[in-house]
């Protein structure tokens, strides 16, 4: 889950890789216990003697630069307990960076993008020069966009105001920010994006209206602030379990990008789902792709190339 500053690319475990996993506990508590018992396991069935490879879910993003990382909060909380933007989803915003610029016969280099990586966890990412230089997620993937379950961006007063007026603790805010909002939090039916699109057009519930209308007002507003931080991209990717086999939230999404030169394929856009293509019309100066993620792909290809001792590709 979280490789911290130390990790910037997937890693053989040895004893010293294991400390600095263990090392990253503060910053994925619930995440990080269980990966370190997962290859305890993986020792304990298998034997030492089987090389086993760590894949951090934010080494994509250590090419984050300092001012897109940093918080404007007092610098030493950043050097005393590593209080940055990691960001998270590293190997899916990776791999379809990856895929898109296969199809297109780009160099690392060339591969100038914004992938939109929309499930039940969501996060943007701006990838220039196929390097991560911005992502939604911050410090925990509890920032950014709206997820299934998640708040994503929040005024942090409102975590004081919410502990005061519910009596809750700020451990218990936090927990109700992460597993009683979002989509879940603003239908009060369901994080299920499939769900709430059948209930839309069955009944026409307001809240269920609202809750897809910030859902996706919130990934436009990140495609505006990414173009604008990268000076421009050269394709919007989509990829998730949303991203991928949602149509109408793609379509809602892009609506009034057309200033950006993504023009929308109806067609096109309906007849991709779970499948890889263009959305977007002939002449779109900002092509729009569905890509569908495959990282347990990623995570097989570097196990071997790290145990065969080869490059970190680009």
């Amino acid at each position: 889950m979280h490789g911290g500053e130390l990790f910037t690319q997937s890693a053989l475990v040895t004893p010293e890789v294991l400390k600095g996993i263990e090392d990253c506990i503060d910053l994925a508590p619930l995440h990080n216990p269980n990966n370190i018992r997962g290859i305890a396991a993986g020792y304990e069935v298998f034997g030492r003697q089987v090389p086993q490879v760590a894949v951090f879910d934010t080494a994509f993003h250590s090419s984050l630069p300092e001012h897109a990382y940093l918080y404007a909060i007092p610098y030493h909380l950043y050097r005393r307990h590593g209080i940055r933007r990691y960001g998270f989803h590293g190997t899916s915003h990776r791999y379809v960076s990856y895929r898109y610029r296969k199809l297109r016969q780009l160099t690392p280099e060339q591969t100038n993008v914004i992938t939109l990586h929309l499930g039940n966890g969501c996060s943007a990412a701006a990838i220039r020069g196929g390097r991560s230089v911005d992502t939604s997620m911050g410090m925990t993937p509890l920032d950014g966009l709206v997820m299934g379950t998640r708040s994503g961006d929040l005024d942090p007063a409102i975590v004081n105001v919410i502990s005061t007026k519910e009596g809750l603790s700020i451990a218990q805010v936090e927990a109700l920010l992460n597993t009683q909002s979002g989509l879940l939090g603003l239908s009060g039916l369901t994080n299920d994006m499939r769900v709430l699109q059948e209930e839309l057009t069955l009944h026409d519930d307001h809240r269920v209206r609202v809750a897809i209308e910030v859902f996706c007002y919130r990934v436009r507003k990140y495609i505006g602030a990414f173009l604008s931080a990268m000076g421009g991209a050269d394709a919007l990717i989509f990829t998730g379990g949303i991203g991928e086999n949602s149509p109408g939230i793609r379509e809602q999404i892009c609506g009034g990008l057309e200033w950006a030169g993504f023009r929308l394929d109806p067609e096109r856009n309906q007849a991709l789902v779970g499948a890889e293509g263009a959305i977007t019309a002939g002449g779109s100066t900002l092509p729009g792709y569905v890509i569908p993620t495959d990282e347990e792909l990623l995570i097989a290809r570097d196990t071997v190339r790290v145990i065969l001792g080869q490059p970190h590709p680009s």
